[in-house]
């Protein structure tokens, strides 16, 4: 990462639309103070006025995009259709006492803040959103509409409606408080805007006096509650924005500074910590959801600030920019964004509306976070921009399966940004990094290479198993139970895009160990996010290698396993043990489900034995070595194992997972392998080894290779595994011990890795966050010590080393690295 420089060196770096004003007068008030102004009162005025037009047009173009061709592919398509939206929402448009649109009744009989307002407040911001298609289909060119009076006459007297009707100073609020903050007022905000010409002062002053209501300064004065992380950008995007087209400078700077509890890193709760972690909901890893929604607002209020009088000047907002390559990009492989951190945002799937047939998906919630890294490129460094430009067009190229530029749900500004892009011969795609990084404080971890990319879901006492609320993600419940995801490079990209989350089985997700008995939709209720009682939860890494475990505790069960997965250059070798359980139900580990699309027919082979491809055929292979499936992975299973295997159809809708979603009903087939451990198993356990892309003769040669693996142990106490080829040892100690050559006086993760140069990295975390004084001793012999952690307080060296740590119960679980010098 660069260096730090000044946050007004940096904001005053211009890039795409930013124009510079070069105002008089300070470049900040005080809240609630107007700032200083030219000399003469007239000059003020003219002053004022340019500054906050000069505002207007920037955040037009930053709604509407800019430098592309109407005539051009694909904004053709994309401005005709929005001509053809825009006309059949006027078309429909009714207004009447509780409604502008007879489908979109908002008029809440018993307003509360219950599940049925919820939807009558929805129904209210959905009628702002279609009044924004309506007026970009207007302002845009080659829609059919562009400049058309009737149009532009029918929009704002929505508004006014509106604005009358129920979005007004004098209405209470009901429902879902977000609608009447964030997703309302920025709409009529950003319309306002797009209309601010043809509006009278007396209607601006309306839409104001409204916002003003429901979004008070005082919603940002305090940084608790619903005004933190995402939820705060919002907030001040609505504040600043008002300001914008009330000819505010008082509510701009009241924004502005708003912002600044933002950027610095957290310890606990919601935002960004060191990390790379993202909170929202006080324990919900959310960069996919709450994430890119900070991602987009602050880089949308940067570009829009910069060069004004009134430019983001707080220094702390370069950590800001420094999480694009610590937090965001970690989690989008090959143009996907990972689904396990966007939370409820994966049960979206196909809207009730949707007239493209294309669900919200892994691959689209990247789309818009794309856009978004390109636009913070254009006020970052040019290192940085070129690093980034580099990373976005290598996700756009290697998409196969959800190309951004064919997405028709991806607005113009975002197309516009990522088609000039992806047409920009100067800029060289960069290829996907060979890196392994641990998220402690989320319990993620992601694991990439060149040629496949793996993810960790788990939960702790700080992370909760899922969220449930708004009657999102119903049966999410399993996906903090050790949910290990994949991906190829060229196979694999739409295994959880493919309409998988309303027809997958919710307990046999790839990688999780649970019990079968079964759980209501929305167990724990709404948003009561359930966590398990367990602490040690995480790993270590040396940055190319990974060691992750979990002390799961099952959904409302009494279910529990140790469980640990080991990161390597083609496989995941994973383990998992002491299994134990007392709900009268069975208990299942499933090795992998893969999504075969709609006619999918992958070979099953097992045992280099080829199976039948029979829809609905299962069957459990005893003493199973290995298994394979054409076209996904290979995976082996060391000492030998009984297999269950099925082949199944399943068929599933959007809405039973998430109300407000499409009843269409989707049809997939899956192809389940899985490890039964019986009714009420008692110490339980399981080993194998997933090689995500091997083919058959690898697989095989790999289960015919038993000194490729040593399994140090497998029990409650200790997980551990050693693989020579690799100079990897990698170590769970759940409670203090010896596993092979490493003994450690508490329970602590362990991994190391012998190089060909003669050197060792010794990689440690104390995951439960309990450990306050350590020894590891490992039994090789080291010349000496080239560097240590912080909290190494002593070393030894000679027939075998020696590492004394301080207290590492303050560390958040992080990694402490020791290289030596081996003897």
């Amino acid at each position: 990462m660069t260096s730090v420089w000044s946050r007004r060196g940096f904001l005053a770096t211009t890039g795409g639309s930013a124009l510079t004003l070069g105002l008089a007068g300070p470049a900040a008030a005080e809240h609630g103070a107007e700032p200083s102004l030219p000399h003469s009162a007239p000059e003020a005025a003219a002053a004022a006025d340019d500054a906050f037009a000069a505002l207007r047009t920037k955040w037009r173009a930053l709604i509407l995009g800019e430098s592309f061709s109407p005539t051009a592919e694909p904004f053709r398509t994309k401005l005709a259709t929005l001509g053809t939206q825009a006309a059949s929402f006027r078309s429909a448009m009714a207004p009447a006492s509780g409604s502008l649109w007879p489908d979109l009744d908002y008029r809440d009989p018993a307003p509360d803040t219950d599940q049925e307002s919820y939807g009558y407040s929805q129904r209210m911001n959905d009628s702002f959103n279609r009044l924004s298609t309506m007026a970009q289909a207007y302002c845009q060119p080659g829609t059919g509409l562009t400049g058309d009076a009737a149009l532009k006459d029918a929009v704002i007297a929505g508004l006014d409606h509106l604005c009358t009707d129920v979005y007004s100073a004098s209405k209470p609020r009901f429902g879902n408080w977000w609608n009447f903050q964030i997703g309302s007022p920025q709409t009529l905000m950003d319309i306002a805007v797009l209309l601010h010409e043809h509006l009278s002062p007396q209607q601006i002053a309306t839409y104001c006096a409204a916002v003003d209501a429901y979004v008070p300064d005082s919603a940002v004065s305090n940084y608790t509650g619903t005004s933190t992380g995402a939820n705060r950008v919002d907030l001040c995007r609505v504040l600043v924005l008002r300001g914008v087209v009330g000819d505010s400078a008082a509510k701009i700077v009241v924004g502005r500074d708003a912002l600044s509890p933002v950027f610095p890193y957290v310890t606990t709760g919601d935002g960004f910590y060191a990390d790379g972690s993202f909170i929202q909901h006080t324990n919900i890893p959310y960069i996919g959801g709450y994430g890119a929604v900070l991602n987009d607002g602050l880089g949308r209020l940067f570009a829009l600030l910069r060069g004004s009088a009134w430019q983001v000047d707080d220094p702390a907002s370069r950590l800001f920019l420094d999480t694009i390559e610590k937090a965001i990009a970690p989690f989008i492989y090959n143009g996907l964004m990972m689904d396990n951190v966007s939370s409820r945002g994966i049960s979206r799937g196909l809207t009730v509306s949707d007239t493209f047939q294309l669900a919200q998906d892994d691959h689209t919630r990247a789309h818009g976070v794309m856009a978004s890294i390109v636009l913070l490129g254009q006020g970052a460094g040019p290192a940085e921009e070129a690093r980034w430009r580099a990373m976005v067009k290598g996700w756009l190229q290697r998409d196969h399966y959800g190309p951004a530029l064919k997405n028709p749900k991806l607005s113009l500004v975002n197309t516009a940004r990522l088609q000039a892009l992806f047409d920009d011969d100067t800029v060289k795609a960069s290829p996907e990094p060979s890196v392994h990084r641990v998220f402690h404080n989320m319990d993620r971890a992601t694991h990439r290479r060149r040629d496949w990319a793996a993810s960790l879901s788990m939960a702790s006492r700080r992370i909760a198993h899922y969220e449930f609320g708004n009657g999102e993600h119903a049966r999410g419940y399993h996906t903090g139970s050790g949910w290990l995801s994949w991906w190829g490079d060229d196979h694999g990209l739409e295994q959880y895009s493919d309409a998988y989350w309303p027809t997958v089985d919710p307990y046999r997700l790839p990688g999780i160990t649970v019990s079968r008995k079964p759980l209501p939709d929305g167990v724990g209720g709404n948003w009561g996010n359930p966590k398990p009682a367990t602490s040690w939860v995480g790993g270590t890494t040396d940055g190319e290698y990974g060691t992750a475990g979990q002390h799961l505790q099952g959904v409302t069960s009494t279910m529990e396993a140790k469980k640990s997965w080991f990161f390597l250059d083609d496989c995941v070798v994973c383990l998992g043990a002491g299994i134990t359980s007392a709900d009268g139900a069975g208990v299942e580990t499933t090795v992998d489900n893969r999504n075969l699309g709609a006619a999918g027919t992958a070979a099953l082979s097992i045992n280099g034995i080829r199976q039948p491809a029979t829809q609905g055929w299962t069957a459990t292979r005893k003493h199973t070595s290995w298994a394979h499936i054409d076209g996904h992975a290979g995976y082996v299973f060391p000492g030998g194992t009984a297999l269950t295997a099925l082949r199944e159809e399943r068929t599933g809708a959007w809405k039973d997972i998430n109300t407000g979603s499409s009843p269409q009903p989707f049809t997939r087939r899956y192809l389940t392998l899985w490890q039964d451990h019986g009714t009420d198993p008692q110490d339980a356990s399981y080993a194998y080894i997933l090689m995500p892309g091997a083919g058959q003769l690898r697989t095989a040669a790999r289960a015919l290779d038993h000194d490729w693996l040593q399994i140090l142990a497998n029990d409650a106490g200790h997980q551990g595994v050693r693989v020579p080829s690799r100079g990897f040892t990698g170590i769970n100690f759940w409670s203090p011990g010896t596993v092979g050559t490493v003994t450690v006086s508490a329970p602590v993760s362990v991994q190391i890795r012998e190089r060909r140069d003669g050197t060792a990295t010794i990689a440690v975390a104390d995951p439960s966050r309990t450990v306050q004084s350590l020894t590891l001793t490992w039994k090789r012999r080291v010349a000496s010590v080239l560097s240590t952690a912080p909290s190494v307080t002593a070393t030894g060296t000679g027939s075998a080393l020696t590492l004394t740590f301080g207290d590492l119960s303050g560390s958040y679980g992080a990694t402490q690295k020791v290289t030596v010098k081996l003897g």
